[in-house]
């Protein structure tokens, strides 16, 4: 296999001041297993798309390699699965077998196939365009975020396909899954890009060990700046008071001009030792701003989460069996949810899991057969954040009137997730989709509410904000239900877990 290389790459979308990429050069070896990870909104996706040359760019792109890029682009969801996998992958019925082996591997049931592509949950959905995938053997792949919507199963499929595989570029948030399957780090950091060998642990490793060396040159730099400073300050003092002095020893006493010459000599020498001084400070000061240029800011995460009775039943489930198609999806499920609990609602892709919370929301769209109860507590307030916020569109200002919330504290919330100040004026269909998420977050963050409902609330966000969030809920405990597939998330703050079990 050859190489990618980028050469002198300078690119930055319309409503940017600031370009995404500057003068980057990049290379890497096409048999790498490679990790692309950063903050959201740092360019991952943006770095995909010009290796397939879908923007214009300023600068090189030098490789012979063919890349495909996950997930495909379904331009009509409303048709048969099975006609939209046979069109992308450019399959016709005697090679259609390779879907269905595929398929039976990331046990998803094959009647899936013959439904439209939009009735699929959102992981069936992925795990259809992840067979597609892994039947193609001609090209480089480009992965973007393989493990959203995946239940264990699937994420555990994704990583063994990987691990068998030599050449790629995949993009996740998920350390549980890099360290399977990565031997390389590509990393867009805040103030450049850098490759180095080793998985996402090496990676976290090496870079904590360079921020703490770097804060403590940071230290000791801010330490002797301080010290060349009050030094100069005080030679130069001295000089000026000296060369005052001996003018006005002079006037009163001839005898003085003896001394003159002397003082003079010795104050220029003193007035030099503090240039020197000070020169030296202006180096350590220079030296100091080459340093943590790359520490990722953090701010505290806040909620505005309003407080209920304590052990108060929010939420009662009693032999709770969803359907589809007149299909049961899951055992009976029964259980209780009190005010303070953070419940992890568990199960495998097309157990009902989105379905269930649409139940409990009475959501318009919900067209799923529900038997047993399912109640939840009169005038309580309900944050909901759903999967889908792919289409989010319009300025921030218009999305915090639409729903409700303080626009100061969106952006200051947004800010705190790690949105540069300049992204505020971009609109909503131009972020990325980790961005897109951040601000889907946020505003449930920022509503008043007694009881937080989130549906995959990690898919697309970095692991910074992964970790904010996840110290937030551990030290303000809001009562809260949410679907996750991210197992050290659910480890790190569910306080109880209730799984749906397929029938």
């Amino acid at each position: 296999m050859g190489t990618i290389q980028f050469k002198q790459l300078t690119f930055n979308y319309p409503d940017q001041a600031t370009p995404l990429f500057k003068d980057v050069t990049l290379q890497f070896d096409a048999s790498w297993r490679l990790g692309l990870i950063g903050r959201n909104g740092r360019g991952k996706t943006t770095l995909l798309k010009l290796l397939q040359r879908q923007l214009d760019f300023d600068g090189q792109l030098i490789t012979d390699l063919d890349f495909h890029y996950f997930p495909q682009t379904v331009a009509d969801p409303s048709q048969l699965t099975r006609d939209i996998l046979m069109t992308l992958g450019q399959l016709d019925n005697s090679t259609f077998w390779q879907i269905e082996r595929e398929l039976n591997l990331l046990k998803v049931d094959l009647d899936c196939l013959w439904q439209p592509f939009n009735t699929l949950s959102p992981g069936e959905q992925t795990k259809a365009l992840l067979a597609l995938l892994f039947i193609d053997e001609h090209h480089f792949q480009l992965i973007d975020e393989p493990t959203n919507h995946l239940d264990q199963d699937g994420r555990d499929t994704v990583a063994h396909y990987l691990q068998q595989k030599t050449g790629f570029i995949v993009i996740s948030h998920d350390r549980y899954f890099l360290n399977q399957v990565i031997d390389h780090v590509l990393s867009i950091n805040r103030a450049d890009i850098t490759v180095q060998q080793g998985d996402y642990q090496t990676w976290q490793t090496n870079q904590e060990q360079q921020t703490q060396s770097e804060q403590h040159q940071n230290s000791l730099l801010k330490s002797e700046i301080k010290r060349l400073n009050q030094t100069a300050q005080q030679k130069s003092q001295w000089s000026q008071q000296a060369e005052r002095g001996k003018n006005a020893a002079s006037v009163k006493n001839e005898s003085a001009n003896l001394d003159k010459g002397f003082i003079g000599h010795r104050a220029a020498k003193v007035m030099k030792r503090a240039t020197t001084i000070t020169a030296r400070s202006e180096q350590a000061a220079t030296e100091k701003q080459s340093l943590l240029k790359n520490v990722e800011i953090t701010a505290p995460l806040t909620i505005n989460n309003q407080s209920l009775k304590p052990q108060q039943i929010v939420l009662t489930a009693t032999d709770l069996v969803l359907e589809q198609d007149g299909r049961a999806l899951n055992q009976p499920l029964s259980f209780e949810l009190k005010a303070g609990q953070q419940v992890a609602l568990t199960g495998a892709n097309g157990t009902g899991k989105s379905t269930f919370i649409k139940a409990l929301l009475a959501l318009p769209e919900m067209q799923h057969q529900v038997s047993g109860q399912l109640t939840i507590a009169s005038r309580i307030k309900v944050s909901y954040l759903p999967q889908d916020f792919a289409q989010l569109s319009g300025s921030l200002a218009d999305f915090a009137a639409a729903k409700q919330v303080s626009l100061e504290q969106l952006l200051s919330t947004l800010r705190k997730l790690g949105f540069e100040r300049e992204q505020f004026n971009h609109r909503l269909e131009t972020m990325s989709m980790g961005q897109k998420r951040k601000a889907a977050l946020a505003r449930s963050l920022c509503e008043e509410a007694q009881f937080y409902v989130w549906d995959e609330p990690l898919n697309y966000l970095d692991v910074i904000t992964r970790e904010q969030l996840q110290t937030l809920i551990v030290q303000t405990c809001p009562t809260l239900l949410f679907i996750e597939h991210d197992r050290d998330f659910i480890d790190g703050v569910a306080s109880q877990r209730y799984q749906l079990i397929p029938r």
